[in-house]
């Protein structure tokens, strides 16, 4: 530690030196005579000058001397397009800086790279530049579909980010065949004329098997399903059931009645709820699964959380971040046994004010394990197994009672609500999808939800004011010109919002989603309101949630499958205990920034492994219903065409080519599409008849035609000769038409 602190402190000091105003562009050589760098430590010094090289601090000139850099050379992340130009990201920077296919110099999807701007952004036009140097490659493994010939093959990326083949020498296919699905480790990147080279290191199975395509998400998302064997061993030797002697030792609330409330498939059961009403005072209990007593820092199990960071949740299967005899044993909070948990006992007020609270470790019995939709049915008056006992049915309502003060009190305070419409996949054995609905929200899942936000907040308010070094859930105000765009966009619409203030209160994006509710606009505008949001991250400084409306936000309440819960609850217990020393307070301050951002870049990750599934099985889905009819409702509207949203949540494109009886212009204003010489529209949530088209796995795409021009409804007799079209025109349309040359039309 002492060495990187030196390595950093000397990086500083040659970075302040070179920045200096006065100082001369001097050649390594020049630099260690002018520091007095004796010969034996001048690789020390060259390995000092190319850090600083390699960040973008420093810059080495063709005659090697080093230089502050222009102001205009950045240092990002390059996001490349199938079309060939791309985008760098740089961090402290809003917007990206656009790359012109001519400017991409050879960098390929996730390079670091120096960026030179080569055109200052304005009037809301991104600025542009050229890539001058690749610092690292972004990429050295990629998951694709093998193509075998006799001598030699190629791997076509999944990622379509990736617009080259690689090419694999008949040496290096280590047994693939066509059609199979692989991994290529990349030992060349290609450049001018010349594709990227692999090695063939792993062979997934055939294209066509549904759990290969998810198998290839993982691989590509680098998502470990194993687990080490040292891992494995160290929860083999957890004992499942709770030692008795530490009963005594912690608050035992084994005499509340105790439920838990999940999904009907949930195994992994973190958190339970107990519930009393006394005198118009509410005593709520969230008692969460003790994680941290059984992994123990710098374990193989704790060193294996920190590099998952999260679980993920795929159609198929779960990958968990510990192992099942943590996440689905001991750890688990099953009915009918003893489990250590660590509690918050909050009470509040018919106001939804916390008036006091205790966080302490405890020992619980669940007495119930209870489902969204047994709760939801019991609340609805109907009979379910989960409510034979009267005693859980009057727990259900009280629940409900204090759930709906606690959802008031935050929309008083204006917390935004972004309540879009998820999907339910259900597979078979195979992995093929055989169902797709809207996953249905009920009062049972909102009970939950409304307890843990409020267990989050206490925690997170409590140990704000202690000092104490922590990890917090923040989600900072939206940038001031996104909000001015969103608000310019929405008036289009005869909505607005009051952004002249200082500080754009989250009242107002509440607002707006109230009075949008029904409306045909409401999904285009709240997605675009998320998107003008920034993303909600982990961190040690306390900047407040924006989107909940609230100063003190953490995450504490699922341990099991988020490692940020799992780091603040020994921060957490060591303060019940008194063990926070200054030493243990400094070993925290130091780690928890990496901790936060690790456990920030893992969700990330988790939630773009589990949108790539879902958009796959959708894809999967659909192909089996290609030029079937189905009804639906335009939830988007570009220059290239509509989205429509099916009622199984399913959203394809209709391409604005597909539109055959007309010239469709697009008013960007209004988000519509508008017949040049028939004035007809397509607008947000127009319901409209369609038939799928296609539907592209590689793409991850679907398209739909409208049923009126589709091939079935569509012939030449049928076809509308409008006044504004010329015969020979007319003939034209009917040769292209009968060549099926839509892209043409």
């Amino acid at each position: 530690m002492k060495d990187r602190l030196l390595f950093e402190q000397r990086k500083n000091s040659i970075k302040d030196m070179i920045y200096d105003p006065e100082y001369i562009p001097l050649k390594l050589k020049e630099m260690a005579y002018l520091m007095n760098v004796p010969q034996k430590d001048r690789n020390e010094l060259k390995e000092v000058m190319d850090a600083l090289v390699a960040e973008g601090s420093v810059e080495l000139t063709s005659r090697g001397k080093y230089v502050k850099p222009e102001k205009r050379n950045l240092t990002g992340t390059f996001t490349s397009n199938q079309k060939g130009f791309g985008f760098v990201t740089v961090e402290g920077e809003e917007e990206d800086i656009f790359i012109p296919a001519a400017y991409v110099n050879g960098a390929l999807h996730k390079d670091v790279v120096r960026v030179k701007v080569t055109k200052k952004g304005s009037q809301g036009k991104r600025a542009e530049g050229m890539i001058t140097k690749i610092l690292e490659r972004g990429c050295k493994k990629l998951v694709g579909t093998f193509q075998k010939s006799k001598e030699f093959g190629f791997v076509i990326p999944d990622d379509p980010h990736y617009d080259k083949d690689i090419f694999v020498s008949r040496k290096k296919m280590n047994g693939a065949r066509d059609n199979d699905k692989v991994i290529v480790s990349l030992t060349g990147f290609g450049g001018e004329g010349k594709k990227p080279e692999g090695t063939i290191t792993e062979i997934l199975g055939q294209i066509d098997d549904p759990s290969t395509d998810v198998s290839s998400i993982v691989k590509a998302y680098d998502i470990e399903e194993k687990f080490p064997k040292s891992v494995l061993r160290e929860a083999g030797s957890i004992s499942q059931e709770v030692e008795k002697k530490l009963i005594g030792t912690r608050s035992d609330f084994r005499n509340l009645l105790t439920v838990t409330i999940d999904g009907e498939d949930a195994r992994d059961l973190d958190d339970a709820i107990s519930l009393e009403k006394k005198d118009g005072m509410y005593y709520l209990g969230v008692h969460i699964a003790d994680v941290s007593h059984y992994v123990k820092e710098g374990s193989p199990l704790d060193k294996e959380a920190l590099a998952r960071g999260t679980s993920v949740y795929l159609t198929d299967r779960v990958i968990p971040m510990l192992p099942r005899e943590l996440s689905n044993g001991i750890c688990s909070l099953n009915a009918g046994v003893d489990r250590l948990a660590l509690s918050c006992m909050m009470t509040f007020g018919p106001d939804g004010n916390v008036t006091d609270h205790v966080i302490t470790e405890s020992v619980i019995h669940v007495d119930e394990r209870m489902s969204y939709t047994g709760v939801n049915a019991i609340l609805n008056g109907e009979k379910h197994p989960e409510g034979c006992r009267e005693e859980i049915r009057n727990l259900c309502f009280l629940m409900r009672e204090a759930a709906v003060v606690l959802k008031e009190k935050r929309r008083k305070r204006g917390a935004i609500d972004f309540d879009f419409p998820e999907s339910k996949i259900i597979v078979d054995e195979t992995g093929f999808p055989v169902e797709i609905h809207p996953y249905e929200r009920n009062v049972a899942t909102d009970i939950i939800e409304d307890f843990m936000l409020l267990a989050n907040e206490t925690v997170a308010e409590d140990y704000f004011w202690q000092e104490i070094p922590f990890i917090y859930r923040t989600h900072e105000a939206p940038d001031a010109d996104k909000i001015k765009k969103l608000d310019t966009f929405i008036r289009n619409f005869g909505y607005y919002m009051k952004t002249g203030k200082e500080n754009f209160h989250p009242k107002e994006i509440q607002k707006l989603l109230f009075s949008l509710e029904g409306e045909p606009e409401e999904p285009l505008i709240s997605r675009l309101a998320l998107r003008s949001m920034k993303q909600a991250k982990y961190t040690t400084l306390n900047v407040g949630h924006f989107g909940l409306s609230t100063q003190y936000y953490t995450h504490f309440t699922s341990p099991i499958r988020r490692y940020p819960d799992l780091q603040i609850h020994r921060i957490i217990k060591e303060n019940i205990h008194g063990k926070l020393s200054r030493k243990r307070l400094s070993h925290y301050e130091e780690i928890l920034p990496s901790v936060a951002q690790r456990s920030s870049v893992m969700e990330r990750r988790a939630q773009d492994a589990e949108r790539e599934v879902e958009k796959l099985k959708k894809v999967e889905y659909m192909q089996q219903f290609i030029g079937e009819s189905f009804s639906g409702v335009i939830s988007g509207v570009t220059s290239w065409g509509f989205f429509v949203e099916l009622e199984n949540t399913v959203e394809g494109l209709v391409p604005i080519n597909s539109l055959l009886d007309d010239f469709y212009i697009f008013d960007e204003e209004t988000y519509k599409l508008i017949g040049e010489h028939s004035g007809r529209i397509f607008t947000l949530g127009q319901r409209v008849d369609i038939v799928v088209e296609s539907a592209d796995k590689m793409e991850r795409t679907i398209d739909f035609v409208l049923r009126e021009f589709s091939e079935e409804e569509f012939s030449e007799d049928e076809f509308m000769i409008n006044d504004w079209m010329e015969d020979e025109e007319v003939e034209e349309l009917l040769h292209l038409y009968e060549k099926k040359s839509v892209d043409q039309i």
